[in-house]
């Protein structure tokens, strides 16, 4: 079967809304070719071990190119510019597009349903945490390594994004063995999987789209936390009523506002509030927001241009 590979020029910091719109439309698929990650891999190699090698080819030379797999039918040309509308729609919240160019080619179905693992290999991302595709035939470098088994299907998350990386480490210096986590946006489940190795008795793992919920369960299952994270499907924090000790949120910082006094809500007083996906230039909107909220600061991440927050309800 014929496919259309959509290839969207653009930056880091569009890259979730960018692969959000292209799942909409009813992408079979997203594949996001970052250069970032070659850099990042080196700095990695040079901590850890050697994990895993890319092709520097495979890369564009500056942006990002997030592509995705459109049937060859009728209503193709149609569903080409609602993409570019919703595309255009992004600048309106003051997302950077960059080049924002949008280019299409034929393929088929053999040659993408497996060529985008090419990009995903292993990935030791803080001292203790590994996440390794579930396909990858992957041992632990020592005995106390923790190895997150995932597989993001067509929910965008391989855990190996800064914004992640920055989630898992920041959880790392704050949970504590026995805490109750909440997860917002959990998409393919690698935060709550991590809070659960990392120690969490119990976890909720919230995520709006029914695709994001699938594929949490089928990662939580494989990483044998079942008995801990609960999956549901829900609008960021609408209608919870639970508390826990720690909520952690990897979501674009327009949306993150929108939901901070829930957050405070449903954290338990002397617990914490992570929360990353956040492009640089927009750090203080978000940071006055929690401010506001009675959130305080404790500590801020940073990897290139996004930034993470862990907040306490005092």
């Amino acid at each position: 079967m014929k496919w259309s590979e959509i290839s969207i020029h653009t930056t880091q910091e569009a890259i979730e809304p960018v692969a959000n719109i292209l799942h909409e439309a009813g992408a079979s698929g997203v594949v996001i070719e970052d250069p970032e990650v070659l850099g990042r891999d080196l700095t990695q190699n040079n901590d850890f071990g050697e994990l895993y090698q890319l092709n520097p080819e495979d890369y564009p030379k500056e942006g990002v190119i997030v592509k995705g797999y459109l049937p060859m039918n009728s209503f193709l040309g149609e569903t080409v510019e609602e993409i570019k509308t919703e595309l255009n729609n992004l600048l309106l919240h003051n997302i950077n597009l960059g080049l924002g160019t949008v280019s299409l080619a034929e393929v088929y179905e053999e040659d993408w349903a497996h060529a985008w693992k090419k990009y995903y290999k292993p990935s030791q991302i803080t001292d203790r945490v590994t996440i390794s595709p579930s396909w990858e035939d992957y041992s632990p470098l020592s005995d106390d390594e923790i190895v997150i088994e995932l597989d993001p299907g067509m929910a965008f998350g391989t855990g190996t994004h800064p914004t992640t990386v920055l989630c898992i480490q920041a959880i790392e210096k704050i949970l504590q063995p026995g805490d109750e986590v909440i997860d917002v946006g959990c998409g393919s489940g690698v935060l709550s999987i991590a809070a659960a190795k990392l120690g969490a008795k119990k976890g909720l793992a919230l995520d709006l789209d029914d695709v994001a919920v699938k594929v949490t369960r089928d990662n939580v299952k494989v990483n044998g936390v079942s008995d801990i994270i609960e999956v549901k499907q829900n609008n960021l924090l609408d209608h919870i009523d639970q508390q826990a000790n720690l909520v952690v949120a990897n979501i674009l910082a327009e949306v993150i506002l929108r939901f901070v006094p829930d957050a405070y809500r449903v954290v338990q007083p002397g617990g914490h509030f992570i929360t990353s996906g956040i492009i640089a230039h927009k750090q203080e909107e978000v940071k006055k927001a929690m401010i506001s909220q009675g959130f305080n600061i404790v500590e801020t991440l940073h990897i290139n241009e996004w930034v993470a927050f862990i907040a306490k309800k005092e």
